[in-house]
């Protein structure tokens, strides 16, 4: 029996260090030292390269080679006029990704499920053409991979028309431009007040941009808020504004032509530096001096203690009960595909447990952030991360940190704003783990005695995007009963005005001259589930009271509860808005019965407590729709993938996908179903967000949970399971594997180096 063992780490390190090789067990034991265990079974913390090409991977993130490929088919058959993102201007022509292009479904499933060819394997490349009469944004995909040979342009289909220029995500290399702008040309016209206020130096760059969306007020408009910040060594830049705040107007082709058309310092607005500047030298500008010492303890993640005795350390005494192959999971109870898109993060595909398909994918689709405030970065701020990039952002996981020490790691390989594809190292993770909690347990005195239990170990895939200040921390978690958790929480930074006026109406006061501003979270997923095959019902179930006469004394009432029931019938009746009431129970069933009689479902359970939804009179509401509901079914279908789109960041008042527009009235019975979930939580920053706000209590999502689709718990066959009577000897192996522990955990893990992702993608 596998088991899991937590170890203290100082005295695995201290046992663990042993040279030798990872050999036979006799080797193992010849090379360590008299009277240490021997090293526990392991397999190469890595994952294994994919080695079955009769064993389809349709889902997996396209390789180098692919990536490499593309690239170069789309130089050739675009021309010469090709920039590289990295160094083009707004008038340029350039590609600014390259990922993969998820197959249909419908082809996808005769290939995973009937035999078929698989089919084609193909990039999806989006394209900024600047440098002709009407600039525009195109998608094109091309294949088949490995060696492309075609290029289709779908922007037309997917759009109904060319994607308007102005709606395009910003590149590094126009941030570096509006910088350049900013401290070249803009900053020196105050010089005078910011040495006074902030140790300005002109050569010194100690201060650093943060940036804001939506950039304007409407369609058309590339006008964007820039906050200045302390640019502090080693420590969060996001803490330490010091009051000024610039709008740059950036929507002209040639930077040259970029304005700032508003200035904000402390509290007042300007029409420019120059004047902010001539009205401080008059002695009409009331300047708060901000010290530049972020250096100290409270600002920095550097602990100011020594460290102490290792944290406890999980272990497989008897080697990982999990593979991982190319981008393919398998244990004996799951198997799953798991990628990253490069704008809307993880996603699983092909879920089966027990061999069965229970999903066909569950995905990220977008991560929003509302924020409120007194200074106009903050009052206007509505971050839509898939703009950015869920999957471009993500980070290398620290190992023992991020994950657990002995997790799998996996590397990610992608194409954006370059001309040749880089790599994440350790992008993704994935380990068992026992959650130190009964799954389900029994202790029984009463008639007979004995004790049964299982414990809650899981298998788990994770990613991290850090998006600028905060960290998004995204989970799918396996368990052996059938049910699947999806789940994030956000760390990292907090995002900070500086304080002034009624600003304790917006957030609360973490630093002398700095406000944590309030703010909610909310992410949004597609559930393609699959309960049984592809056509689905959806059911709610609730409970109520019902005055009912007592049977034996009818001439007394009582309140009996009871079980309602109702089967939907269109999307409007499978949309509950965030906020309202709705029915504690909502699944999706097959028209296939387990032994008792039930349909065979699965329930979306959610644990949110989102902020309020943005008001629908909102100018940009529409571009984050589907903000609205906690939870919507609608039918499932080629033409609406995803909920929402990259374009939306910059043109929210015009948005390429309004989610809203999904919900059309169509009949959910008997259909392919697609559950769109929303979880998300208020978040109102306060003294012990500094210097990081922590996981605890900031996670939330969902679980898909079995209900009928078994016709008992499978859990209850786990060759985990404990059971014992009392006529039994428990420190038996025979009657209780747990007894075995001393010897089939009579071992030390062998603990790879530590080592890390870095710093760039290269």
């Amino acid at each position: 029996m596998a088991v899991f063992i937590i170890l203290s780490l100082c005295s695995v390190l201290v046992i663990g260090m042993v040279e030798g090789g990872a050999g036979s067990e006799e080797g193992v034991e010849r090379e360590c030292k008299p009277g240490q265990p021997p090293r526990c079974p392991s397999i190469s913390p890595s994952a294994q390269p994919w080695t079955h090409p009769d064993q389809s991977q349709l889902f997996a993130d396209l390789s180098r080679e692919e990536l490499t490929a593309v690239m170069s088919f789309l130089t050739q058959q675009l021309g010469p006029g090709l920039v590289d993102a990295a160094q083009a201007r707004p008038s340029d022509n350039c590609v600014f990704s390259v990922e993969l292009q998820l197959p249909p479904k419908a082809a996808a499933l005769a290939h995973l499920d009937r035999g078929r060819p698989p089919p084609a394997r193909e990039a999806l490349a989006i394209v900024f053409f600047g440098g002709q009469p009407q600039p525009n944004v195109s998608e094109l995909v091309v294949g088949p991979l490995p060696h492309p040979s075609y290029i289709r342009d779908v922007t037309v289909e997917r759009h109904g028309g060319p994607l308007p220029y102005h709606r395009r995500p910003v590149l590094i290399r126009e941030y570096l431009d509006i910088d350049q702008m900013i401290f070249d040309r803009e900053l020196p016209q105050a010089a005078g007040l910011l040495h006074h206020c902030c140790f300005y130096k002109r050569q010194g760059r100690n201060l650093v941009t943060m940036n804001t969306a939506p950039r304007g007020l409407q369609s058309g408009d590339r006008a964007t808020w820039f906050g200045l910040y302390y640019n502090i060594s080693g420590a969060g830049i996001y803490l330490h504004p010091v009051g000024l705040e610039l709008l740059v107007d950036h929507k002209a082709l040639d930077p040259a032509r970029w304005t700032i058309q508003k200035v904000f310092f402390q509290g007042r607005y300007y029409e420019s530096l120059a004047q902010l500047e001539d009205q401080f030298e008059a002695g009409l500008v009331n300047v708060v001096l901000i010290p530049d010492n972020g250096t100290g303890g409270s600002w920095s993640l550097k602990s100011q203690v020594p460290p102490g005795p290792a944290p406890p350390l999980q272990f497989y005494p008897q080697g990982p009960r999990f593979s991982v192959q190319g981008r393919r999971v398998a244990s004996s109870l799951w198997t799953f595909s798991f990628g990253l898109g490069a704008f809307s993060g993880p996603r699983v595909f092909d879920i089966r447990f027990q061999g069965e398909r229970v999903a066909y994918e569950v995905s990220v689709q977008e991560a929003l952030t509302v924020y409120g405030g007194n200074s106009p970065s903050a009052l206007r701020s509505r971050y839509t991360d898939g703009g950015f990039g869920l999957g471009h952002f993500s980070s290398p996981l620290t190992r023992g940190v991020d994950c657990p020490y002995l997790a799998t790691y996996v590397d990610w390989h992608f194409l954006l704003e370059s001309q040749a594809p880089r790599t994440m190292r350790d992008a993704f993770c994935v380990f068992e783990q026992n959650q130190g909690l009964p799954l389900r347990r029994h202790h029984s005195d009463i008639h007979s005695h004995y004790f049964g239990g299982l414990t809650e170990a899981v298998l788990v895939v994770r990613s991290v995007s850090t998006m600028l200040n905060y960290d998004y921390v995204w989970d799918v978690v396996f368990y052996p009963t059938g049910a699947v958790e999806v789940k994030f929480h956000a760390t990292g930074y907090i995002s900070s005005t500086f304080l002034f006026g009624a600003a304790r109406r917006y957030g609360n006061q973490v630093g002398e001259h700095t406000l944590g501003t309030v703010h909610t979270h909310s992410a949004h997923y597609k559930v393609d589930l699959d309960v049984g095959g592809l056509e689905n019902w959806v059911w709610t179930e609730d409970m109520a009271f019902v005055p009912t006469a007592v049977p034996w004394s009818p001439e007394h009432q009582m309140q009996r509860l009871q079980v309602t029931r109702k089967l939907l019938e269109t999307e409007e009746q499978a949309a509950f808005p965030l906020g309202s009431t709705h029915p504690r129970y909502l699944y999706l069933a097959s028209n296939h019965s387990n032994k008792w009689g039930h349909p065979r479902g699965y329930r979306i359970q959610t644990f949110s407590f989102a902020g309020e939804p943005l008001p629908q009179n909102s100018s940009v509401e529409r571009a984050v729709s589907w903000g609205r509901f906690q939870l919507a079914v609608t039918q499932r279908k080629e033409e609406e993938p995803s909920s929402t789109s990259i374009y939306n960041l910059n043109d929210p008042w015009a948005p390429t996908v309004d989610f809203s527009d999904f919900i059309n009235n169509e009949t959910v019975a008997g259909q392919d179903l697609v559950a769109w979930v929303t979880a998300g939580f208020l978040h109102i920053p306060h003294a012990e967000d500094i210097p990081n706000t922590v996981t605890v209590g900031n996670g939330v999502g969902f679980f898909l949970r079995p209900y009928n689709f078994f016709d008992q718990d499978p859990s209850s066959d786990s060759a985990d399971s404990i059971y014992f009577r009392e006529d039994q000897d428990a420190g038996a192996c025979e009657v209780n594997p747990l007894a075995c522990l001393p010897q089939a955990a009579a071992c030390v893990p062998d603990l790879p180096a530590f080592s890390h992702g870095g710093f760039s993608h290269n």
